[in-house]
């Protein structure tokens, strides 16, 4: 097909993806919302409750990370460190991870992420929201979580995998002739 005929259809796809996107939308602000234990998870600082990470405002967006052996995350974790300022605008934001607070506090400093890391480390948070695999792996995504009075509510949640919306960096690949390729994030690529 030639290249405004591919153009054209592309853009069609991208339409098409736009009205999902709205139904989807639409579908998620009829959820009933699930409600949760106020978690206790740690930080350098000590205990925190979940209830505690909203900080002041009446969202959170909570990322569930794998920790530090995990270069998707790790990628996605970046990305998250370009908009963290503009999501929290809107939401508290908040990454956990199996990782102790000690080992989240150097990774993220030498990677310059800016959001704050919980450990869900010996508690069953990750797995209670769905983020532990049955072979008991750690699994990726996100939730998002809103305050009703004393009560904590899960609102949505997605799994995060190669390729998906949450990562624009795929979404960037798939305009190169041969998409991503064989190509794989990597800790570091000097």
């Amino acid at each position: 097909m030639d290249y405004k005929s591919t153009s054209a259809k592309l853009a069609e796809f991208r339409r098409e993806i736009a009205a999902i996107r709205k139904k989807m939308r639409a579908a998620q602000a009829g959820v009933e919302p699930e409600e949760v234990a106020d978690y206790q998870l740690a930080t350098l600082q000590g205990t925190v409750r979940l209830s505690e990470l909203f900080a002041g405002k009446a969202d959170l967006i909570l990322i569930h990370n794998m920790g530090t052996t995990c270069p998707n995350c790790t990628l996605w974790a970046d990305g998250l460190n370009g908009i963290y300022h503009h999501l929290l605008d809107r939401a508290a934001v908040v990454v956990t991870s199996p990782d102790p607070p000690e080992v989240q506090q150097r990774f993220a400093a030498g990677r310059g992420w800016k959001f704050p890391m919980v450990s869900h480390q010996g508690t069953t948070f990750a797995e209670d929201m769905g983020y532990r695999s049955k072979d008991g792996g750690w699994l990726p995504g996100i939730s998002v979580f809103k305050r009703e009075g004393k009560r904590i509510l899960r609102v949505s949640d997605a799994t995060f995998e190669p390729g998906d919306d949450f990562c624009a960096l795929w979404h960037i690949f798939d305009l190169l002739p041969g998409g991503a390729g064989d190509w794989a994030p990597k800790f570091n690529y000097s």
